[in-house]
């Protein structure tokens, strides 16, 4: 288990469409692969008797400062190497960003749009970041971006070296965009620093203005808000500027964009955000 957030720690892949029927997987120092994508468990198991009995009593009061000391030295090593990859962005300039929000909130249509309407101009590559399928990655690349999926399995989060591995694999050229579509997910996502060169956060206008008060580190740590879905607003309660005034309170800095990825309202503020960063 991940001491830091609990998530399932394991092996993820990171697949490019089309790979998913064929891959490669380690497990337990032997490689295994498979035609279909199947995954078969390897029983390695020992039935071991022992004539003697054990005292299994412990002392526990240790076990909140180890729990402190592994979760330190997890978000450690993730940390130096986003520090590595932010070096790699920054020496071949690329624009890395980190997309987080709940799920359903409109990442991958907003990367759909993005890549139809500005892909001639600007070099997009995708990171996308699910726990399984291939849904996303297909979306991508038939917008006409490159792209990998990285499944996480039962992780609620991308981390450095997941994307550290997806870029490789993916082949960014020089003075592109590198967008990284992270697990739907407000909570761990707010903890792993990518190497990203911004995060955006995106709320939907299905949701509650509340959210930047429930998940105050996931909007103090983005450079910048994207508040989707606003032509559903005539038929919803949602308050737009009362989630700006809650989001301002945890984080001040933090810039505003309305749009609608459905109707194109407000794309051409998104687009121009990104050409400054560029």
């Amino acid at each position: 288990m991940c001491d830091t957030c609990g998530c399932g720690q394991g092996e993820p892949s990171i697949l490019k469409p089309g790979e998913e029927n064929s891959h490669t997987h380690t497990h337990d120092g032997e490689t295994h692969t498979h035609s279909n994508g199947d995954h078969h468990p390897h029983d390695h198991s020992h039935d071991h008797q022992h004539g003697h009995t054990h005292d299994h009593t412990h002392d526990h009061s240790h076990d909140h400062s180890r729990k402190v000391e592994i979760e330190q030295d997890v978000l450690g090593k993730n940390n130096l190497l986003a520090e590595r990859n932010r070096g790699f962005f920054e020496a071949k300039n690329i624009l890395a960003l980190n997309l987080v929000s709940s799920p359903g909130s409109g990442k991958t249509s907003l990367l759909e749009r993005t890549i139809k309407e500005m892909g001639k101009e600007i070099p997009f590559y995708i990171v996308e970041g699910d726990q399984q399928t291939m849904n996303d990655a297909n979306r991508i690349a038939e917008a006409g971006a490159p792209v990998v999926q990285v499944n996480t399995g039962e992780g609620c989060h991308l981390d450095a070296d997941m994307v550290n591995k997806a870029v490789k694999k993916l082949e960014v050229a020089d003075k592109a965009v590198l967008m990284i579509e992270n697990v739907g997910n407000l909570v761990c996502p707010a903890m792993f620093d990518l190497g990203e060169s911004s995060r955006v956060v995106i709320i939907s206008t299905t949701e509650g203005e509340d959210k930047p008060l429930k998940y105050p580190y996931m909007f103090r740590s983005s450079n910048l808000c994207i508040i989707n879905k606003t032509d559903l607003l005539p038929y919803l309660d949602f308050d737009v500027e009362k989630t700006k005034e809650f989001a301002l309170q945890v984080n001040p800095d933090l810039q505003f964009i309305e749009l609608s990825v459905k109707s194109g309202e407000g794309m051409d503020q998104w687009y121009s955000w990104l050409k400054k960063q560029i």
